[in-house]
């Protein structure tokens, strides 16, 4: 269940679409949005103070264009680093999810470029929506799964009947990319009888929800993506395990940071919104 959403907006990209694609879903009606911009440091006491009423403005703005009933929306205007006030204010609204634009920068790219959005993906344990600058949004109907036998695989389930137990014409696309295989692309002939794929069939029928099941080979990365886009999916949604140990929740995850996951190759190859649930490894 999703109550409390964190809207990180920079006034650019598709993130207030997202939203808005979020919010017109009827299990989502209850949820609060906090929207934040953060003003970074300026040279002059001026110059910040522009900044300042510029970054006003702009939620001013996000907050008309959402439509939101105001009980239901707050703003937020930080001063400092982007990279820390998203991951900061996240943790103290214990936000349920974070939105975020992305330029879809690869790997070491990003980090180089200093990428907010990569910082954050690597930094955070909490569920996060990833909408790129290059994407059209769509209204919410096909979300496609892709699972496997870990934990938050099965968060992303519940996420996805959650979020289409309601949806008028809505389908669930169940997926499993068996990276074992030899011969990438190989479609199992009668996918329901994928044991990976079962739990989320039984969850599927539980709520009535439209689905259809998908099992094949190759590589997750690749075979995800190009599914995606084959089946036009409006959301995708997986499995993003943080591997540190609890002790080390203060160092980077060391797969997320070098590109090495198969959570940042679908963040950054996948042609729709991309949503990570994550559970600690």
């Amino acid at each position: 269940m999703i109550e409390r959403i964190l809207l990180a907006d920079s006034g650019n990209g598709h993130s207030e679409e997202m939203l808005k694609a979020l919010m017109a879903i009827p299990s989502m009606q209850r949820a609060s949005v906090t929207v934040l911009h953060v003003v970074q440091p300026q040279i002059t006491a001026e110059a910040m103070a522009a900044k300042r009423e510029q970054g006003q403005q702009l939620l001013e703005a996000a907050v008309q264009s959402l439509h939101l009933d105001s009980g239901h929306v707050t703003t937020i205007l930080r001063e400092g680093n982007p990279k820390d006030e998203v991951c900061r204010v996240a943790d103290e609204i214990d936000a349920d999810l974070v939105i975020m634009g992305s330029r879809g920068l690869k790997r070491l790219e990003a980090i180089l470029e200093d990428s907010v959005s990569q910082y954050v993906f690597q930094a955070s344990s909490r569920p996060m929506l990833f909408v790129k600058d290059d994407i059209y949004v769509k209204q919410i109907h096909r979300v496609m799964v892709a699972m496997d036998n870990s934990d938050s695989a099965k968060k992303s389930l519940d996420l996805a009947t959650f979020l289409l137990r309601d949806v008028k014409g809505g389908q669930l696309l169940l997926t499993h990319v068996n990276p074992k295989k030899e011969r990438s692309g190989v479609t199992m002939h009668n996918p329901e009888q994928d044991p990976v794929l079962a739990p989320a069939v039984a969850a599927a029928k539980k709520w009535g929800i439209a689905y259809r099941c998908i099992s094949t080979s190759g590589k997750p990365g690749e075979e995800i993506c190009r599914l995606a886009e084959e089946m036009s999916v409006d959301l995708l949604m997986l499995g993003s395990p943080d591997r540190r140990p609890a002790i080390g929740k203060g160092l980077p995850d060391l797969d997320r940071l070098l590109g090495g996951s198969l959570s940042d190759y679908v963040r950054v190859y996948a042609n729709c919104p991309v949503l990570l649930e994550r559970t600690v490894g």
